[in-house]
């Protein structure tokens, strides 16, 4: 880990696609986590595999995240081609934020699992949905709030340009985690029990 943050990478228009499809990767990796971890609706209404065991999938996880966090490294070397002082500064602070972000990581999965549960038994029913809704939407408040506590926290150890461009970065990368994830979520019309006729 180390190693890859002191790592400056140089040229970075001819890693872009293999950045890219690295990225895919690691998004689908971390989808079939998920998914282990919470199960799909279409996979509950199926003959359901044994569970596999909390420990084994924890560990699980906390691979794949390992992997994601060094991606995210290489591509921030990549973004901030920052300079030898800058990025004595830069990294104490980002391992901070990734320890802080590890939690909301843990919220979401917490969240997504409910809702596979919930799909799968059917049991999201209005008054479930709306909880979960507004369980969704403090945790992504909770990813902004960590974005602003860390802005200020680059812009005033490295500069107000790095702090932006850590952003903007971040920004891009839970932009496609969302998407992914959001792509392989069952449709709500499809599995919610109203309360209405």
């Amino acid at each position: 880990m180390e190693r890859l943050e002191t790592e400056l990478v140089t040229n970075t228009h001819n890693n872009t696609n293999e950045n890219l499809a690295s990225m895919k990767n690691l998004a689908h990796c971390l989808i079939a986590a998920a998914f282990l971890a919470l199960g799909s609706a279409t996979t509950f209404a199926q003959a359901t595999p044994p569970p596999q065991e909390p420990d084994d999938l924890r560990a699980t996880l906390e691979t794949l995240r390992s992997d994601v966090n060094a991606f995210k490294i290489r591509t921030l070397n990549q973004a901030l081609q920052m300079t030898g002082p800058e990025a004595e500064k830069f990294w104490p602070v980002y391992r901070q934020y990734e320890k802080e972000l590890a939690a909301v990581a843990d919220r979401k999965i917490a969240l997504l699992r409910e809702f596979g549960e919930r799909c799968a038994n059917g049991t999201l029913d209005d008054k479930a949905a709306d909880a979960m809704a507004k369980q969704w939407l403090k945790n992504v408040q909770g990813r902004l709030d960590l974005w602003k506590k860390y802005q200020k926290k680059i812009a005033k150890a490295v500069s107000p340009a790095r702090a932006a461009q850590f952003l903007q970065v971040e920004h891009q990368m839970a932009l496609f985690m969302d998407l992914n994830i959001a792509a392989e979520m069952p449709a709500l019309r499809a599995v919610i029990k109203t309360g209405k006729p």
